[in-house]
Parts: C-alpha cells; structure tokens; sequence
C-alpha cells in the first residue's frame, strides 16, 4: 500500500468539501457511550523514509523459506514455479480483473477459465470440471455436497481417516446443520481398509470419500475402493494432489464419480498459507449440480470463436434457495496460475516433476532407514511424502533439525497423539541429493 500523506491543509480542505468542520464529526453514528475516551497510546507519526526503515527493520526478521532446507508438506508443498507463470499472471488485464459479472464482455477471462476447466477435467480423467473452489478442503465438502445433490434420499458419508486432518475438520463444520451421517473409515498399514469398507458399505451410503496419496503419503487401493462403493449405489470420491497425476493413473480412469483437492501446488507458492486453489472434476451427468461457474467455448453469429459462462448457479446470479453454491469468488487469478504453470510444463513436464518427486522420495527413504533409531512407519507405497518412525519425539527433531536451518517434517502427534515419535517428511524436484545427504546427516546426529 503507498504511503500517502495528507497536510494540515488538505485535511482541512477535505472537511469543507463534505461538509463537517472536524473529523469527530465522521462518526457521529457511532454511540457516545461507546466511543474509546482514552488517549491511545500510539507511537508518534513517522514521515515517509523513517516508515520504510522501521519495515525493513521488522522484515528483516522474517526468515523465508529459501533461507532453509526445507521437507515439511503436509498439504502445503514447495514445488519450482517458472518465472513465465509470474509473468503472464501479473499482467494488469488479469491481476486487476474481478468475477465477471456482465460475462461475455471479459472474454480473456473466459477463455483463461475455460483452458483451466479443461486442463483439470484433462488432468483429473473427468469429463467435466469447473472454477473454482477455496481450497482443498472446501473442495473435498463441495464434492460430498454435489453427491448428496444427486441423491438426496442417502444420508450416510463414509470418509478415510487418511484424508488430511483439518479436511475433515471443515466437513464437519460445513455439515454441522445438515443431515448428514459422517463414519469414518480406519487404516490397516497407512492405507484404508478396504476389507472394512466392504463390511459397512450399504444401501444408505450416499458417498465414500478416499485421499490418494493419503496424508501419510501412502497410495491408496483407488479401484477397489471406487468399486467397494459402486456395489451399494454409492458414490467414489477423490482427494488427490494433482501432480501426483503426472505418474499416477487419473482416479476419473479407474472410475471415481468426483475428484477434488488442493491445487497450491500447481504452479501458487506456499505464501504463508494462501491464497490457494480448490479443484473439482467430475462426470458429465453432474454439470448442472456442480458448484461455482463452468465457461463454455461457443461461436457468434459470424461464425467466430467465443466464451460464455455455460452455468453459474451461484447464488449472486440466481434464487437463493436454487443456488448451488455461496462460493464468492471463482479463484480465477489463481485458477489462471494454474492453467498457465500446467499448459507450460505440458504433458512430459507434468510426468518429469512427478518422477523427481517419486525418485528423490524414496531415495531420502531409502537412505533414512539406515540411520540408527529409524524406520518407515509403513510399508504401503508412497509418492513424495512418507512417515519416519524417530527415536525420540518429532516435536524435539523438528527443533534440533531447525537449529541446522533444515526444517523437518510434520509432527503426527499434533494430530494424533499416539504419533508423536513419526515425522511426515516430503520431497518434491526442488530438494537436492546434497539437501536430502544434510538431512540424512542431520539425524544421525540427533540424539
């Protein structure tokens, strides 16, 4: 924000021109017995360079995380983002530019939200997708919400406990006036039981929804679970980390009926938690439920290429109570970022940061089952996260790795205390051979 600086006389000159001869009179509408009489205890004003300085001075702070080595993940990851990302998305026709409202005349945005539509669908193996959502989270509730909008008549959610803690945690919240049935499903060896969710599935199940790879990092059993719940009528929907799917077969190919999740990785840095990108793709029978706004490619009258908003069923557009969705926004500056980072990395560039990630993964596994005291906590497989088993408390590794500038993994026992000696470590095409050999290093000599 500039720092804009208003003299004695130009404050004056303001208060002529509306009408009130002192500033207390702005705020007359507010209660006398209310007001604050106290002198606030501020700091005396500052000009311009002194205000620079003292931000400089707090900022300098701030460590940001290229100053680390770094492996925490846990929903939130450190991926390269090309500088042609930044670029293009901090264009002034786009990083200006609003929800359009009179649609058809933003037809840049249009077409910027189409691309991304199809690149996620293309992406997910989905046949349609739409723009867009908050975040992972609010993605995973708008699925359940879009299987319940399909049948009504089931109440019943089943939900992996190997879906993202805090994931959870917004369902719950969003689901606390409804009715709605949440289960939880546990784990056998860091993956869901699917022997146990083929024993509770049945004919109320609305919906079963898996995370692939779970918060462990484990890879699910995606066709049986989908199938698990196609045998009783449910639903089957995936959580998954997009750039999983450049290794990993599409959970629309093996018939998940929904497939949503959190998008930051796609080409958003990790900006101290947001803002980030909710993504959801689902079956063509499910276009006129589906949250949000979907863009159409269609032609005018003289035959030239042109974008609409096919659906936008939003409840700014239509009848409260018809709305499919209070979604405020459709995200699209970072639904744009995302569009941008996949049509520049291309098809062999999604697979080629998909194999580092898998490759430097399990070359940091690999190297840390031999260090003394530690273990993988699961054999299941694993993509680019995984659970180390520690000798001591993850909470005091952390503190010991962070004294070495390397910050460690996530602490399991912040959500489940019977985790507290397992660290979730990630990796991702950023990490190094030298940073993982450091890290390695650095818990052996941890004791």
């Amino acid at each position: 924000m500039p720092y804009i600086q208003n003299t004695d006389r130009e404050v004056r000159e303001m208060l002529e021109t509306i009408g009130v001869s002192t500033i207390g009179e702005l705020f007359k509408s507010i209660p006398e017995e209310i007001r604050t009489k106290c002198h606030l205890n501020l700091p005396k004003q500052m000009s311009e360079m002194e205000v620079l300085q003292h931000i400089n001075t707090l900022a300098a702070k701030n460590r940001a995380a290229g100053d680390y080595i770094l492996f925490l993940g846990a929903g939130v990851y450190n991926h390269f983002i090309p500088a042609l990302v930044d670029h293009l998305a901090g264009r002034a026709e786009f990083s200006t530019a609003y929800t359009p409202y009179q649609a058809e005349a933003s037809q840049g945005v249009l077409q910027t939200i189409f691309e991304y539509q199809t690149l996620i669908a293309e992406l997910t193996g989905t046949d349609i997708s739409q723009a867009s959502l908050y975040e992972g989270a609010t993605a995973l509730v708008e699925g359940i919400y879009l299987a319940r909008a399909q049948n009504p008549k089931r109440t019943r959610v089943l939900v992996s406990k190997g879906i993202h803690k805090e994931y959870l945690q917004t369902l719950y919240t969003y689901s606390k006036n409804l009715e709605l049935k949440i289960e939880e499903v546990g784990l056998s060896g860091g993956v869901t039981s699917v022997e146990k969710l083929k024993s509770i599935v049945n004919q109320e199940t609305l919906c079963l929804a898996f995370q692939t790879p779970n918060f462990f990092g484990c890879i699910e059993n995606g066709p049986a679970i989908v199938k698990a719940a196609h045998e009783c009528g449910a639903l089957a929907i995936a959580v998954v980390d997009p750039v999983s799917l450049g290794l990993l077969e599409a959970p629309g190919k093996y018939g998940a009926d929904i497939v949503v999740g959190e998008a930051q990785s796609l080409g958003m840095p990790m900006s101290y938690g947001g803002p980030y990108l909710g993504f959801m793709g689902a079956r063509n029978d499910y276009v006129r439920k589906m949250p949000g706004r979907i863009a159409g490619m269609t032609t005018d009258v003289d035959g030239n290429r042109g974008f609409v908003l096919t659906f936008q069923t939003r409840e700014q557009h239509i009848r409260r109570e018809k709305a499919t969705s209070n979604i405020c926004s459709n995200e699209a500056l970072c639904a744009l970022r995302a569009a941008i980072y996949m049509t520049t990395m291309g098809r062999k560039g999604m697979e080629q940061v998909a194999n580092l990630c898998f490759q430097k993964a399990h070359y940091a596994a690999e190297e840390i089952r031999k260090v003394n005291g530690y273990g993988m906590r699961f054999n299941a497989p694993f993509f680019k996260e995984f659970a180390v088993s520690c000798p001591k408390p993850a909470e005091e590794i952390n503190a010991a790795l962070l004294k070495r500038k390397i910050v460690g993994g996530f602490d399991c026992g912040r959500f489940w205390p019977e985790e507290k000696n397992t660290l979730l470590l990630a990796v991702t095409e950023v990490n190094s051979k030298e940073e993982i050999d450091t890290l390695v290093k650095a818990l052996g000599e941890i004791r």
